[in-house]
């Protein structure tokens, strides 16, 4: 599959461009300038040609992070096997455009000049001038619109490729890392994958976009989704900080596990049990990464002050894995990695019916339950596990609506402990169970004549 590298100065469109061609809402699109940062890759159709389309930060003006930007904007270029340059058809050709244009002449790779925004007559007028790039007659285009499909279809079409479909295996797992801003999440998927592939500094809020990435952990194949940082709700209150924090959420919602990264010198804030507890209700498999491990001296102190927070505001949940890691050094990642594997087998773990009887037996018999207004104690009929991901029992009794969340919590830590369950979400629910001779005992008394 040919790779193709959306380049261009900030706010031309290249993220709706990005998205129009992926056909899909992947990347952030706003009004302010500077929007995208990292690359973002996708795959991409135009009627019957795929590729991988990757987009990239705009060319803008020195800023503290306009240097590190451009860096990823040219490995994109380097990885690329076509580029697309996008151009504001609306505006004049600026010294931003003229720069990219002259990287791009030097390069030996096929370079197609994009005029976006193009949707009237006066655009279309001042398409003559875009050849003072030296790139060559620009294709009109509306990436908002949707027009120019057809002119952008025959550029391409020469490069075409037939798409061996890839073997069907095991689906990569998507793992998210989430946390508050400025704890060391891009860092830390750097280290991972060995090398500057996200941007990272001292500023917060450097990550706007869900950043997907391709990783391969010894034999386990993970998609990492590098995530904006989320604060308190209250105090988010510009528009794009809003569509990150919406991205962020929407990552969380379709992971099958969740890093959430902490600052060890400030761990576990109202935010962050917030995140977690938020991940915990979302059913995903949920790992804490105590970052900044090689800044603390009383490292006991700490971890006791951790495990009392989670003991007493993440109830729901015991036994989650906190993990001490140095994002900057590389310590403790390997652990990281074997707990994110350990806690996603058990999100997938499945325990036979007969087994989980035998436990409702014993827990039963251990603690009986309570009784209920008719003067018996509510029945339990019997038990089975009905779903994995997370692991959802179900327990069927002829009176359920009387068993009170405190036997079922007590229930549910049972199951927990006994079966492994340790620091997975766990969702135990109950069902009534109609009496199976009450539907044959009205339809005999239905059927009887009546005395004469």
């Amino acid at each position: 599959m040919k790779t193709v590298a959306i380049v261009g100065r900030t706010n031309v469109g290249k993220s709706t461009f990005f998205n129009r061609l992926c056909q899909r809402k992947l990347a952030i699109v706003h009004d302010k300038a500077g929007v995208t940062r990292d690359r973002k890759e996708a795959v991409g159709h135009l009627s019957d040609l795929t590729f991988l389309f990757i987009d990239t930060a705009g060319l803008e003006e020195t800023t503290s992070l306009a240097a590190a930007m451009w860096a990823q904007t040219e490995k994109a270029i380097e990885q690329a096997d076509i580029i697309l340059m996008i151009s504001d058809a609306r505006t004049e050709i600026n010294v931003l455009d003229i720069k990219l244009a002259k990287r791009l002449q030097k390069i030996k790779k096929p370079v197609f000049l994009i005029a976006n925004k193009c949707e009237g007559k006066a655009q279309e007028e001042n398409l003559n001038s875009f050849y003072q790039l030296g790139l060559g007659r620009a294709i009109p285009f509306s990436a908002e619109h949707g027009l120019g499909l057809g002119d952008l279809y025959d550029a391409l079409a020469p490069f075409k490729e037939e798409v061996i479909p890839e073997e069907q295996g095991e689906k990569p797992i998507s793992l998210a890392v989430v946390g508050r801003p400025n704890v060391g999440k891009s860092t830390l998927i750097n280290k991972l994958l060995k090398e500057d592939r996200l941007l990272t500094g001292p500023e917060a809020g450097v990550t706007r976009d869900a950043i997907t990435i391709p990783f391969q952990w010894r034999e386990t194949k993970f998609s990492l989704i590098d995530t904006a940082g989320l604060r308190k709700r209250a105090n988010v209150t510009d528009s794009l900080e809003k569509m990150a924090c919406l991205d962020t959420n929407t990552a969380i919602n379709y992971a099958a596990a969740v890093v959430l990264v902490l600052d060890a010198n400030a761990p576990l804030e109202r935010q962050e049990l917030t995140i977690a507890a938020r991940t915990i209700e979302e059913g995903r498999a949920l790992i804490i990464a105590l970052n900044k491990w090689d800044t603390i001296k009383d490292k006991k102190a700490l971890l006791n002050d951790i495990a009392e927070k989670m003991r007493t505001s993440l109830q729901q949940v015991k036994g989650l894995s906190v993990v001490p890691v140095s994002a900057k050094t590389g310590f403790g990642l390997e652990e990281l990695m074997q707990t994110v594997g350990a806690v996603y087998s058990r999100w997938n773990k499945r325990i036979s019916t007969h087994k989980m009887n035998l436990f409702l037996k014993e827990m039963t018999e251990a603690h009986p339950t309570p009784i209920a207004k008719n003067g018996r104690r509510i029945p339990m009929k019997y038990m089975t596990q009905v779903g994995i991901r997370p692991p959802t029992f179900v327990i069927f009794s002829s009176n359920p609506d009387e068993l009170p969340e405190s036997y079922l919590r007590y229930l549910t830590n049972g199951i927990r402990t006994t079966f492994g369950f340790e620091g997975v979400p766990i969702r135990l629910q109950m069902r009534k169970r109609e009496n199976p001779y009450a539907d044959k005992s009205a339809g005999r008394r239905k059927a009887k004549p009546a005395k004469k």
